[in-house]
C-alpha cells in the first residue's frame, strides 16, 4: 500500500464512518476499484483508520467524555457496546468473509437504502426523547442490539443500524445520531484494539514504513471525520435521511453493475 492509496482509503473512512451509508461498503468498493492487494496489512489498515475517526468524536464532544461527575453516561455506553463485542468475537470469521464479498455488501446497501427512504416517515414524528440524558440503561441496551445488525449484515452501516434503532424507540433523530457517535467510540476502539493485537500476534510488529502509513491514514481520517460529523448533524436536522437512502440504492446498483461486467469481483 502506497501513501497515496492510504490517504484515499482514509478519506473514504472519514467521510463515511459516521454517515448511514456504510464505511465498510465504501472501503471494500474503493479497495476493489484500486485493485489493492488484500495482504494482512491492508486489511488491518482499513480497520485501524477508525482510530482517527474515534478521535474526532472525542474532540467534538470533549466535555461530554470528560464529565466524570456523570458515570451514568459511561455506564450506558458500556451496556450498549456489550452485545456487539460478544457477537463480533463469535462471528469474526464470518465477518471477514463477508467483507470480501462486494455482491453481498451491494445487496445490503440497497436494502438499507430502502429503509432510509422511509425512516423519517415511520419514526421521525413527535419523538419523546430529545436529550441524551433521557436515554436509560434499558434503552441503551436496545440500541446496542440494533448495532449488532451491522455485524450480521456488513454493508448495513453501524450508524444506520443504531440511528434507525434509536428513532424506532422514539428518540429524536439528532439525539439518535449523536448517541450513535458516542457508541462508536468504545465499539471502534475495541475492534481496533483486537485487530491490532491479532495482527501483531500473526505478523509481528509494524515496520517503519507501515507506522508512517498508519500515522498519515489516521490523521487524514481524523480531519475528514470532523467535517463529516458537523455536516451530518446539521443536514439531518433540516432534511432527514431520505437522500442517504437514495445514495445507497444508486451506489449499490452501480456496484452490482460493476460486478456483472467483471470490473470488480
Amino acid at each position: 500500500m502506497t501513501i497515496l492509496e492510504a490517504i484515499i482509503i482514509a478519506i473514504v473512512e472519514g467521510l463515511t464512518e459516521f454517515l448511514p451509508i456504510s464505511s465498510t461498503a465504501h472501503m471494500v468498493i474503493t479497495s476493489s476499484l484500486m485493485h489493492l492487494e488484500k495482504d494482512p496489512f491492508t486489511k488491518y489498515f482499513e480497520i485501524c483508520t477508525q482510530f482517527g475517526a474515534i478521535l474526532s468524536v472525542l474532540v467534538l464532544y470533549f466535555k461530554k467524555f470528560i464529565n466524570f461527575k456523570s458515570p451514568a453516561f459511561y455506564l450506558k455506553l458500556v451496556i450498549a457496546v456489550v452485545p456487539s463485542l460478544i457477537l463480533g468475537f463469535l462471528l469474526n470469521d464470518f465477518i471477514d468473509a463477508k467483507l470480501e464479498s462486494p455482491l453481498f455488501i451491494a445487496i445490503i446497501m440497497i436494502l438499507g437504502g430502502i429503509l432510509l427512504l422511509f425512516i423519517d416517515q415511520w419514526f421521525g414524528q413527535k419523538p419523546i426523547i430529545v436529550a441524551e440524558e433521557q436515554i436509560d440503561n434499558k434503552l441503551a441496551l436496545k440500541i446496542g442490539f440494533f448495532q449488532c445488525l451491522a455485524i450480521i449484515f456488513p454493508g448495513l452501516s453501524r450508524s444506520a443500524a443504531t440511528i434507525i434503532g434509536g428513532m424506532s424507540q422514539k428518540i429524536s433523530k439528532e439525539v439518535a445520531a449523536e448517541f450513535s457517535f458516542f457508541l462508536a467510540v468504545p465499539t471502534m476502539a475495541a475492534a481496533s484494539g483486537y485487530k491490532t493485537l491479532s495482527y501483531i500476534k500473526d505478523e509481528g510488529f509494524f515496520s517503519s514504513e507501515q507506522l508512517i502509513t498508519l500515522l498519515v491514514g489516521n490523521a487524514v481520517a481524523f480531519v475528514v471525520a470532523l467535517l463529516a460529523i458537523k455536516f451530518f448533524i446539521n443536514f439531518v436536522k433540516e432534511r432527514g435521511f431520505k437522500i442517504f437512502g437514495i445514495y445507497r440504492i444508486i451506489l449499490g446498483s452501480v456496484v452490482l453493475g460493476l460486478i456483472y461486467f467483471k470490473v470488480i469481483g
